[in-house]
């Protein structure tokens, strides 16, 4: 058993655990109930469809840009968990409007007038809920847990976050628009209940005013952030990481379907599964870390990841489908091919790699900076990668605009993790530098 999950026990973790992963549930369950309602219940075009899922993408990461760089000073000058509460609050309010936006789309009630842009609404405060939480549930862990339970705390948060992604992804497959339509509402309540458990976390230093100017606060945030030399290739690192990441995600249903010949619910088993691989990662590497934050095994990771990319690639080069009729494969028939344990192991390997290189990097965020300023720190690591995932999707797209087959897109990934395996080397760098530093300070005070 992992050693990590002690702290499953503890109230000063639990709490802030289940508020997270039953915020990232929710956050799935609504968004892909909305889009895979929309996409196959209003539109009949599919550039219709595709031009919808990329306005619903740009209208939930839109908050991330510009409200970030304020949620990373609330969340350092106010107390954290009072923050949580509030934004919890707000999430039964938004989760009433999104519900009565699917209500009146299902009975065909002014679809394109009222019931849309109540759903694009919902979706966008639903980003902003996102927004004010995320720098909160890594920057809260230094406050409640002991130093070597950081890493330990960063892994189980980013593991739960996977599992509930995969939760709400594979519900909102399933269940109905009415379903859907309750259950968000009864989830945004019970995560309400669980935030009202979570400890209190004060302000660690002086209270700075308040900067609400999206643009000028961005920049401040950003430049003062990344001052930090160990932050500053943390943040790179993970950035390129997602970016990486975006453009798999982006791949992954048309892979299924043209490539792998299989449908879409084969598709989101291949998301599935790597949500499940990074949870495993996410909370291996603190095995191997022994609760010490440090980049030691992220270049290997990395390089073990993009091998893994490559290994894809040959993979699906030689699938070949035994199709009995023109349709495209179930999950039963997909899983009966030859090759298909191949794609999905290789796919979830790539996925454990992956979680084992990025989650020592978010316990950099909230450890090499005063306490004072987390919140910041991830916010500003935020800002980076919402740029850094748009950059990954149009990639993805130009891509395909040029003709490049599916199958050596994944090579380009894999040549991708090269860079990011030399970001995270100049992060273990400065890392070394860092405590050479601190080590050689005592002895100059001596």
């Amino acid at each position: 058993m992992f050693t990590s999950t002690h702290l499953l026990k503890q109230r000063r973790f639990l709490p802030l655990f289940c508020t997270q992963l039953l915020n990232a549930f929710n956050d799935n369950l609504y968004k892909n109930a909305m889009v895979l309602f929309v996409v196959y219940s209003i539109y009949n075009s599919a550039e219709d469809e595709t031009n919808f899922s990329a306005i619903a993408s740009a209208v939930f990461i839109l908050p991330f840009f510009l409200l970030s760089a304020l949620a990373g000073q609330l969340a350092d000058m106010r107390d954290k968990a009072r923050i949580i509460r509030t934004v919890k609050a707000a999430e039964i309010g938004i989760m009433a409007v999104g519900a009565c936006g699917l209500m009146l789309a299902l009975n065909g009630v002014m679809v394109t007038t009222l019931a849309l842009p109540l759903l694009m609404l919902a979706l966008f405060a639903m980003g902003t809920h996102s927004t004010f939480i995320g720098p909160i549930k890594y920057s809260i862990l230094p406050q409640h847990l002991k130093k070597d339970e950081v890493l330990s705390g960063t892994g189980l948060v980013e593991a739960g976050t996977y599992v509930a992604i995969m939760g709400g992804t594979i519900l909102a497959g399933f269940v109905s628009v009415q379903a859907a339509a309750v259950l968000v509402i009864v989830l945004a309540c019970v995560g309400f209940a669980t935030s009202q458990k979570i400890p209190t976390a004060p302000p660690m230093g002086e209270v700075e005013r308040i900067d609400y100017n999206p643009i000028s606060g961005s920049i401040r945030l950003i430049r003062d952030t990344m001052a930090n030399r160990e932050v500053f290739y943390a943040i790179l690192a993970i950035s390129f990481f997602w970016t990486i990441g975006a453009v798999l995600f982006i791949q992954f249903p048309p892979l299924a379907k043209n490539v792998l010949l299989a449908s879409k619910e084969v598709a989101s088993l291949m998301l599935v599964v790597f949500s499940i691989g990074v949870a495993i990662g996410s909370v291996a590497i603190n095995m191997l870390l022994k609760n010490q934050v440090s980049a030691k095994f992220s270049p290997a990771s990395v390089i073990a990841m993009g091998v893994m990319v490559a290994a894809l690639y040959f993979v699906c080069r030689g699938y070949q489908a035994d199709l009995r009729t023109d349709e495209l494969m179930s999950i039963g028939e997909f899983i009966a091919q030859p090759m298909a344990w191949l794609v999905v192991v290789t796919l979830l390997l790539i996925a454990i790699f992956g979680g084992m290189f990025v989650v020592p990097l978010y316990a950099f965020l909230t450890t090499k900076v005063h306490p004072s300023a987390a919140s910041r720190a991830v916010a500003a690591n935020n800002i980076v990668n919402s740029g850094a995932m748009v950059i990954g999707s149009v990639l993805a797209g130009a891509l395909s605009a040029v003709g490049i087959p599916l199958a050596e897109q994944l090579l380009l990934s894999a040549v991708m993790c090269l860079m990011s395996a030399w970001l995270g080397a100049k992060l273990f760098h400065a890392e070394k530098l860092a405590a050479a530093e601190l080590d050689a300070q005592p002895a100059a005070a001596e």
